[in-house]
């Protein structure tokens, strides 16, 4: 049988070369920035970072109708046609604000793990992060990593070892230790008022990862304990509420004592007890600035008194 030939390199450009400019191959290999629909762009699915309507943003919205969108943001374009966000969702939400129509952006081509990790990637870029953002965003971008981890080499170690391997590359990227990390995601465990109370800085992330190991019941328990007492859990209690949980001991009556018990930074408390109190609150004001508007109110009822009492004396 004959053998064969080897096509014969005789030096000659592509084809394409031969009849395009320097500049267009320039040009080529530039981004490619489109005017896409605000209609047809959709958000990252479960994306963790929080887009509010905040004074950041109107400055953002002040910015764009003056100089437009200056940085494209980044689409991946879906199989049904549409774009996901993997970069730009406050710049979206901005030009909408601002009454444009279309976003400019730069479309890329990206599998959702590849998609997951650039868009982890590009938010931790931001100045302020809360901690349900680290938390649900490392949990993504681990689970990414790990599976592209799977895919890449199916005759690696187990499974364990691919999720250790990653955590210590996500470590060296984001400079949170491994177990800081996991700490992290841990969180993603507290129900959305407990969630809510980290991010307020009402509970530390120690205490908040023994909680998260307490079921969706007597999570809810405590937070109806939080809001009767004023007052949120210490480590030291976070870490007995945990361990009554698991030997099947935390009833919210256990809850509810633990709650009451005296602080070392909190000598003196004052309970308000029942709806009368709650409902006399502003719906909107974090459990955070009660004492204040407390404080407020009283020098303001003080006030009033001091007023009668000189209107008596005439």
């Amino acid at each position: 049988m004959a053998k064969k030939r080897r096509p014969i390199d005789f030096g000659i450009a592509n084809p394409d070369d031969l009849f395009s400019t320097q500049e267009e191959r320039d040009e080529a290999k530039l981004k490619k920035i489109y005017e896409v629909s605000l209609d047809e762009i959709d958000p990252f699915p479960e994306h963790p970072f929080k887009v509010k309507d905040d004074e950041d943003m109107m400055n953002l919205v002040e910015s764009v109708k003056a100089n437009g969108i200056i940085t494209p943001a980044t689409l991946r374009k879906k199989e049904d046609g549409r774009y996901e966000i993997i970069s730009g969702h406050r710049r979206k939400r901005a030009c909408e604000l601002a009454g444009l129509t279309t976003l400019r952006s730069e479309v890329v081509d990206m599998t959702r793990d590849e998609a997951t990790i650039f868009m982890v990637e590009s938010n931790f870029q931001r100045t302020t992060i809360l901690p349900s953002e680290k938390a649900f965003a490392y949990k993504m971008r681990l689970e990414a990593m790990n599976r592209q981890g799977q895919r890449s080499d199916l005759t690696c170690s187990p499974v364990g070892n691919k999720l250790e391997k990653s955590s210590e590359e996500l470590s060296q990227q984001v400079g949170d230790s491994k177990s800081q990390i996991f700490r992290y995601i841990r969180l993603t465990e507290l129900n959305p008022a407990l969630l809510d109370l980290v991010d307020e800085g009402q509970i530390a992330l120690r205490p908040a990862v023994e909680l998260s190991y307490l079921p969706k019941e007597q999570q809810k328990d405590l937070c109806e304990s939080i809001e009767m007492e004023q007052c949120t859990p210490t480590h030291a209690q976070a870490i007995r509420m945990r361990k009554m949980s698991e030997e099947g001991k935390l009833t919210p009556e256990a809850i509810e004592a633990i709650m009451l018990e005296e602080k070392p930074n909190q000598k003196e408390r004052l309970v308000l007890r029942g709806d009368r109190f709650k409902e006399l609150f502003p719906k909107d004001l974090p459990v955070s600035k009660r004492e204040d508007f407390i404080a407020a109110a009283m020098e303001y009822y003080g006030r009033y008194l001091s007023r009668k009492d000189r209107e008596n004396e005439r």
